[in-house]
């Protein structure tokens, strides 16, 4: 069970880096395609994002606040959740490509929350 939640963890962490990088230094992008939040709330975004994807491998690799990690994911997964909320009602495009993608890298948070905060309780 460990190394498929650190094989989740790393798959997570390497989405939300991804995607965090790319609201935090070309914010300009998705702010063209949704008007309702600005340039800096999508820079905002990104560096949440970037911090949650850190924290996802960080304490738990140096098993230094490990508590940190499902907080993360679990932070997330509900910034995920708000943000494909956002794309569905505000995206100039019917179908957007973002939610797919928002849908399961969610659901991988989720697990790896859910997952690491299981193996943290007392037996």
């Amino acid at each position: 069970m460990n190394i498929l939640l650190w094989v989740l963890q790393v798959a997570v962490a390497l989405l939300y880096l991804a995607g965090g990088g790319f609201k935090t230094f070309n914010p300009d992008d998705p702010a063209k395609q949704i008007r309702a939040l600005p340039k800096g709330a999508w820079r905002a975004l990104g560096v949440f994002e970037l911090l949650g994807a850190v924290l996802l491998i960080v304490p738990a690799a140096a098993k230094w606040m490990p508590g940190l990690t499902p907080v993360a994911a679990a932070a997330l997964a509900l910034e995920t959740l708000a943000l494909a909320a956002v794309y569905a009602r505000y995206s100039s495009l019917k179908l957007t490509a973002a939610n797919p993608w928002s849908t399961r890298s969610r659901w991988m948070a989720v697990l790896v929350a859910y997952g690491r905060y299981s193996l943290s309780l007392p037996v």
